[in-house]
């Protein structure tokens, strides 16, 4: 079978899409694929989901963050970001979520908008109130469990 002419094939934007997450959260591409399907269903319907047809591209995640390009049909762009900003957890897992930036190949996505990598991260003991606590400490955020669910801080709050 032959390819398409090149006027005929479809047209993609690539999304530099970055997500941070509490520390202990643990989901993976499959699942954030599955959510987006979802969010896209739910805001556009069946007809205008699979008229942007948003696709994971690539997906990398770490402790507390992750990266991924989703591929999105051109002219779509503002309605895929519209189905992004509705992503409030991954797997019962919340998610912060913002798009980076817009490219017409993966490549260059990936040169001018992703490789962030992991932020560093550190174990250490903060006091809140009357209690000490453990916490990560990520670029001056303090993320430090308290009974059941962890809570994010600034490093001015744990003085």
């Amino acid at each position: 079978m032959k390819h398409l002419p090149k006027h005929l094939r479809p047209r993609w934007r690539y999304l530099a899409v970055s997500l941070e997450n509490w520390p202990e959260a643990d989901f993976d591409r499959n699942a954030f694929q599955r959510h987006v399907w979802f969010a896209a269903q739910n805001l556009l319907g069946d007809v205008g989901s699979a008229a942007i047809d948003l696709t994971v591209i690539r997906f990398e995640s770490w402790d507390g963050g992750a990266e991924a390009i989703v591929r999105v049909r051109r002219g779509e762009s503002d309605r895929a970001r519209a189905v992004l900003a509705c992503l409030a957890d991954v797997d019962g897992e919340a998610v912060g979520l913002r798009v980076r930036g817009t490219s017409g190949t993966v490549r260059a996505c990936e040169e001018k908008y992703m490789g962030g990598g992991p932020e560093r991260t550190g174990q250490r003991h903060v006091a809140i109130g009357d209690a000490e606590r453990p916490a990560v400490v990520r670029d001056g955020r303090v993320d430090y469990r308290d009974d059941d669910a962890f809570t994010g801080a600034t490093l001015l709050d744990t003085e």
